[in-house]
C-alpha cells in the first residue's frame, strides 16, 4: 500500500534522535530542551489535589476560566496589556498545538510566510500544511539579529504572515525595542500578520527588559502570541500553552483548535491557575533563576576549546567546536560527542532550511548543577 506524503523530506526530529542515541550511550543529556530537576512540590500537590477531588474530565474548549484569567492578570503585570479572558486566551496542549493552529488559522493557498533560519523545527511544515510557502531569512553568528531591510526586501504581494521568536531558540537572541517597532511598521506597513512565539519570554538575562508583541499596541492587534506554561513551570511533559489573540482572531483560532485537541489536561489547568494565584515570584524569578544557570554553566566551560556564543536569553547555550574538530560538520560531530565522549548535544544546522556550514552546536542548561558540571568536565577533555 503506497500513500503521498505530505511532508516527504520530513523523517524523526533531530530532538527525538538525540534523546534516544544519549539514552543508548548513556551520555548526559544536553539535547533536547528539558530541565533535569523537578518541578516545584507545590504545583505537584495542587495537581494531585485536583485530580483527587475529580476534575479529570474535559475542561471547557477555550480553557478552565480560573486558568485564563490568571493568564489575562500575568499578561497586565508584565506588559501592562489588558486582554479578555472569555475572547482573547486560549488554552492549548503545548505551545506548539498553538503555533499550528495558529498557522492553519492564517495562511491560505500559496501565501508566502517569512521566518528566520534558524527556525524551530514546527513552523515550516505546519506552514506547507497550510498550502503555505516558507520564505527562509537568515540570521548570522555570532548575534543573530534580524536585518530588517532584508525582511523589508523580502515582503511581495503574496507575502502574508510574519512568525518571530524572541527570545530565540536556539541562539537566544532578545529582541530589543528598535526590533520590536520594526516589525510593528513592516506588519502595520503591508497589512501583514504575526505570530510571535514566546515561549521563553520570562527568561531573558542581565537585566534587560522583558518586551513582547504585548507591549506595541498596532503590532498586538495583528498578533497571535504564544506562550508555554511547560517552559515557565519546568513540565514541558504537561503540554500545556496558550495563544492570545484579538477576539476576531480568536474566534478563527478556537475553530480549529477544537478539532485539533479540544481541551487541554484539565487537573493541570487548575493547578497552574492556583500557582500564578499563590505564587507569582516562580514566574518573577525565572530570569535570575536560568542567568544563574547560564553563568554556572559558562565558568565551567571557560577552560575548554570551546568558544561561546552570546546567550541573552532561553535555556540554550551555542558553543563554536571549531578549535576541537573543525573537520567534523555539527550533525557528525553530535553524534561523535554522544558515542565517544558522553555528552547529548543538538547541531545548529538543523534549524536551516538548506543547512549550515557553521561548526556550532546547541547545549540545555536547563539542568541540575552536578549534570552541568559532570558535562563541563567531559566537554574540557576534548
Amino acid at each position: 500500500m503506497s500513500i503521498i506524503s505530505k511532508l516527504p523530506a520530513v523523517g524523526t526530529t533531530i530532538f527525538s534522535q538525540m534523546s534516544q542515541l544519549a539514552a543508548q550511550q548513556q551520555a548526559i543529556n544536553l539535547s533536547q530542551g528539558f530541565p533535569d530537576f523537578p518541578a516545584d512540590s507545590s504545583l505537584l500537590a495542587r495537581l494531585a489535589a485536583h485530580s483527587q477531588a475529580g476534575l479529570n474530565q474535559y475542561a471547557p474548549m477555550p480553557g478552565v476560566v480560573a486558568l485564563r484569567e490568571q493568564i489575562a492578570a500575568l499578561t497586565s503585570h508584565c506588559y501592562q496589556r489588558e486582554v479578555s479572558a472569555e475572547t482573547e486566551i486560549t488554552v492549548t496542549s503545548g505551545a506548539t498545538e498553538a503555533l499550528f493552529v495558529a498557522i492553519q488559522m492564517l495562511v491560505q493557498q500559496g501565501d508566502e510566510v517569512l521566518l528566520f533560519d534558524p527556525a524551530y523545527d514546527s513552523y515550516s511544515p505546519a506552514i506547507q500544511l497550510a498550502g503555505g510557502v516558507p520564505v527562509h531569512l537568515r540570521l548570522e553568528a555570532p548575534s543573530y539579529q534580524v536585518d530588517w531591510q532584508q525582511v523589508a526586501a523580502a515582503i511581495t504581494p503574496r507575502t502574508r504572515l510574519i512568525i518571530v521568536n524572541s527570545p530565540h531558540n536556539p541562539t537566544g537572541m532578545v529582541f530589543n525595542r528598535a526590533d520590536w517597532q520594526a516589525l510593528e511598521q513592516l506588519v502595520c506597513q503591508h497589512g501583514l500578520y504575526c505570530i510571535s512565539d514566546e515561549v521563553y519570554e520570562h527568561m531573558v538575562f542581565d537585566a534587560k527588559p522583558q518586551l513582547s508583541a504585548h507591549g506595541f499596541a498596532a503590532l498586538a492587534e495583528r498578533t497571535v502570541v504564544v506562550s508555554s506554561f511547560g517552559k515557565t513551570f519546568h513540565v514541558t511533559g504537561w503540554k500545556l500553552g496558550y495563544a492570545i489573540a484579538p477576539a476576531a482572531l480568536t474566534a478563527e483560532f478556537r475553530k480549529i483548535h477544537q478539532y485539533v485537541t479540544f481541551a487541554s489536561f484539565t487537573p493541570a489547568q487548575y493547578a497552574i491557575a492556583d500557582m500564578l494565584a499563590a505564587h507569582p515570584e516562580q514566574v518573577a524569578g525565572l530570569g535570575v533563576f536560568y542567568q544563574q544557570k547560564r553563568d554556572f554553566f559558562a565558568k565551567q566551560l571557560a577552560a575548554s576549546r570551546f568558544r561561546l556564543l552570546p546567550c541573552q536569553g532561553t535555556y540554550f547555550q551555542l558553543v563554536d567546536y571549531r578549535a576541537i574538530a573543525p573537520e567534523l560538520t555539527d550533525v557528525e560531530f553530535c553524534q561523535w560527542l554522544t558515542v565517544q565522549h558522553k555528552v547529548a548535544a543538538i547541531p545548529l544546522s538543523v534549524f536551516y532550511q538548506q543547512g549550515s556550514e557553521a561548526r556550532i552546536i546547541r547545549l540545555c542548561f536547563a539542568k541540575q548543577q552536578q549534570t552541568l558540571a559532570a558535562a563541563a568536565e567531559l566537554l574540557c577533555q576534548l
